[in-house]
């Protein structure tokens, strides 16, 4: 069993069933079968060869899932990619994860022939739908006439996945997964929230996070549910689609909560069909998930609280927790034990703070290309979170704080190290340091707390600027405050909680 094998299952059971639909173009699961079969046999015949990496460069769309899947049957790793990065973002993550081939959309095309100059080991660049830099295919061209099914014997041992989050050095690292580790992660979201090919589910945060993808796509395919894919987040045309389509289930991240109760004629859509509502990847405020619940009519909602290292695997919150533990993580998901424990590994006790550890059947195998990180994340199977967390007397959990000052900005996880890099290397700036800011729309916002080198003013819009040509769009600090020096301990690190405290109240 692999993850190619659950579509070449659902084309034989139901192959006229509609499996997506994405801006008009709808596949049955006969027609996705024969294209990701066409386009498998197509980067097979290029010369690539079972193992290789591949990188995903596009933003949600049937040719995303044709692609993955296109990988996943040919024997190759898929290496989604945030197609927000810059172009030097991204080459750090196609070099390190040695990828072959780069399968981007036409509007990222620039950036992408930019990586290529960049990274000597990149030897294809395919393009959706129309290449024109010199040495790039485009993507009808690589598509081969064959649709029978790849001549690889693809294990469920063998790799599928390296997903990437940034640590604190500010340099991403690759979690690598088996396809057996995915197949647990979509088992798990069946027993856990009760799926069933019945359903019909809505993709709307990006597929290049493990959630939407592993939780959501992988598992739907594999149960043979229909699915409609956003390539752009649109609230009006989302209450619209769940109308048209009766749509059960579908999962956003508290941001996107937000803006489709924000419409001002939400309560006119026929929604009713929601059966269940899943959110994560940043804290929703009850407040939020209450209006959220009356929005659409039911209180079948589920909390994720995971990472990508446990593919993602980690805690979370029922229907029934909702109902007198709202903000709670939950319990462990289906194939993961979780505990927190203080510096000693031992179990906290009840209202106690300590690190959340998982360990399970979904954890990732390793950081690929990274021994020493990996050996410093694992300890005795355990993988080390780095997330604050409180358990109770009933054995739920509930994060409090990050180890390592991450901020999570609409659902992005923004690190706060790559930022201050950035920052520190301005000539006007002395040091600084970034925190996260409390904001209604994006759950938090990045905010810089600058020290200037004697003298010196600063322009904001400048900064701003500067900070733009070398990082992503959605790491930029939007707030900048000021001081004459950052607080210390003893060893000379700052005190981030401090600063937090300090300047919670600061808004955009």
């Amino acid at each position: 069993m692999n993850i190619g094998t659950s579509l070449t299952i659902n084309a034989n059971r139901h192959p006229d069933k509609m499996a997506i639909t994405c801006e008009g173009r709808t596949y049955s699961y006969w027609e996705l079968n024969r294209e990701v079969n066409q386009m498998a046999n197509g980067l097979l015949a290029l010369g690539l060869k079972k193992g290789d990496k591949v990188a995903l460069f596009m933003k949600n769309s049937d040719h995303f899932v044709i692609a993955f899947y296109a990988i996943m049957k040919a024997g190759l790793v898929a290496v989604p990619v945030n197609f927000r990065l810059t172009a030097g973002e991204t080459s750090y993550i196609v070099e390190q994860s040695e990828s072959a081939a780069v399968i981007c959309d036409a509007e990222f095309e620039a950036v992408i022939a930019d990586v290529k100059h960049k990274v000597k080991g990149l030897q294809h660049v395919i393009v959706q739908e129309t290449a024109t830099s010199p040495g790039h295919v485009t993507w009808d061209a690589v598509k081969s006439v064959d649709t029978s099914e790849p001549d690889v014997v693809v294990l469920s041992t063998d790799d599928a996945e390296i997903m990437y989050t940034s640590g604190t050095t500010g340099q991403p690292k690759g979690a690598l997964f088996d396809h057996q580790r995915i197949i647990n992660v979509n088992m798990g979201v069946i027993m856990g929230v009760e799926m069933t090919k019945n359903d019909r589910v809505i993709h709307l945060a990006p597929l290049f996070h493990s959630a939407q993808l592993n939780l959501y796509l992988l598992t739907g395919i594999m149960l043979g549910m229909s699915t409609v894919i956003f390539r752009d987040f649109h609230p009006v045309k989302v209450l619209e689609t769940i109308e048209e389509h009766q749509i059960t289930f579908f999962f956003a991240v508290p941001a996107m909560y937000n803006a489709l109760l924000q419409v001002p004629t939400a309560s006119n859509y026929d929604v009713s069909s929601i059966r269940t509502c899943m959110y994560g990847a940043a804290p929703m405020a009850p407040a939020l998930i209450e209006k959220s619940m009356e929005l659409f009519g039911t209180d079948q909602f589920y909390n994720l609280c995971g990472l990508t290292e446990g593919g993602p695997g980690g805690v979370y919150l029922s229907p029934e927790g909702h109902k007198t533990k709202l903000g709670a993580g939950g319990k462990a998901l289906f194939f993961t034990n979780v505990r927190v424990v203080n510096e000693q590994m031992e179990d906290v006790k009840p209202g106690e703070t300590g690190e959340f550890i998982i360990k399970g059947e979904t954890v990732m195998k390793e950081y690929y290309r990274k021994p020493e990180e990996t050996k410093k994340t694992f300890y005795d199977g355990w993988l080390l979170t780095g997330d604050l967390a409180t358990i109770d007397e009933d054995g739920d959990i509930t994060l409090v704080d990050r180890k390592k000052d991450m901020i999570i900005s609409g659902g992005e996880n923004v690190y706060s190290v790559e930022v201050e890099q950035v920052l520190n290397s301005h000539p006007q700036v002395l040091e600084a340091a970034t925190i996260g800011l409390p904001d209604e729309k994006w759950g938090e916002i990045v905010g810089a707390v600058i020290v200037l080198k004697e003298g010196e003013t600063i322009d904001e819009e400048e900064l701003q600027n500067y900070c733009r040509t070398k990082l992503a769009g959605y790491k930029i600090p939007r707030k900048f405050m000021y001081t004459d020096v950052l607080p210390r301990n003893a060893s000379g690190k700052i005190l981030k909680y401090q600063l937090r405290e300090s300047h919670k109240n600061e808004y955009v």
